[in-house]
């Protein structure tokens, strides 16, 4: 095969050979699909309907559930279709835009999840000052700079990749389109310059996490001199579970693209892959609802509110009647 032009479509790396375990797979992902669904959906609705959580800190979080929704509907569904109809087929436009959507939802969060560092910084170092430097337009621009950022980032790869000619076949040994296994099938003098590209986001993300640990560093060099134990725990609790979905997000992302050769293995990198791609989606809701009270009785009364089949007005809507 000289080019791209000439495959019409690739062979994504299948769960299982039998038809029982297809189907278990099916039936698995699609119950961790609904749950991604319903919790994220149930976050956005929550803070969309609520004007107690239209502060900066949950602005962020309604653009990382968006995000989730995006990245786990962009892997999760052509999986569970391929298992369901017995296939390994995605058409060569499909590939593309897996890969393109993919990496511009996956750095998009990632970029989000730094700003949402730095806005736990500004809360809890320089309380002062956090009106104004986290003022309304200063996050719509800090949001719009992640996506802005992210979607540059996924249309030059992705335009690249799919410019360099294959030679190798068309069976992507993982169960979605990327680009590390796509590199595989490309002729070997030809991929140095995804290569060159794929350092520069490197330095994009380690530029990310040297920011998100040294505002850690000084989150908690702050926290530790509040005199009040009750200040601490507050202060901790704002910070726990954004540090626990950063943790699962890069740990997972780095365990699969940076792990020794030696020990990698077909088996292995799918297992991977799902970690970082399906898990972090489905969790991410459970780990900010747990520890957040205002989110919770958000949460509450949000499905209070779906379960008598009421109206239900967003609480800023409801404020203005009565001022009305």
């Amino acid at each position: 095969m000289s080019n791209g032009s000439s495959i019409t479509h690739f062979l994504l790396l299948a769960f299982a050979d039998t038809r029982e375990l297809q189907l278990l797979h099916f039936w698995l992902f699609l119950g961790i699909y609904l749950a991604a669904l319903l919790g994220n959906g149930l976050i956005i609705t929550a803070i969309a309907c609520d004007h107690h959580l239209h502060t900066p800190m949950y602005f962020f979080l309604l653009n990382l559930s968006i995000l989730d929704l995006g990245c786990i509907s962009t892997t999760v569904p052509k999986s569970m279709a391929n298992s369901l109809s017995d296939t390994r087929a995605i058409s060569y436009s499909g590939c593309f835009a897996q890969v393109f959507w993919f990496l511009f939802l996956v750095v998009a969060e990632y970029c989000v999840l730094t700003v949402m560092a730095y806005d736990r910084y500004v809360a809890i170092c320089k309380p002062l000052h956090y009106g104004t430097l986290m003022g309304s337009r200063a996050c719509v621009h800090m949001a719009a700079a992640a996506w802005g950022t992210a979607f540059l980032n996924s249309l030059i790869h992705t335009a690249n990749t799919f410019s360099l000619p294959l030679c190798k076949g068309n069976a992507v040994d993982q169960f979605f389109c990327e680009i590390p296994p796509l590199l595989k099938l490309f002729c070997s003098d030809s991929y140095l310059r995804e290569v060159g590209l794929l350092v520069v986001s490197g330095f994009l993300f380690w530029g990310c996490f040297v920011f998100i640990v040294l505002s850690y560093v000084q989150i908690f060099r702050a926290v530790l001199r509040i005199p009040s134990e009750q200040g601490q725990h507050k202060a901790f609790s704002m910070c726990i579970p954004h540090l626990a979905v950063v943790s699962l997000f890069v740990s997972t992302g780095m365990f699969a693209y940076l792990k020794p050769p030696s020990i990698s293995s077909p088996s292995l990198d799918l297992v991977m892959a799902v970690l970082y791609s399906v898990l972090p989606p489905t969790v991410n809701p459970l780990i900010y609802s747990v520890r957040n009270q205002e989110l919770k009785d958000a949460l509450r009364k949000l499905i209070r509110c779906f379960s008598t089949a009421s109206n239900c007005v967003p609480s800023s809507a409801n404020d203005s009647q009565r001022m009305s």
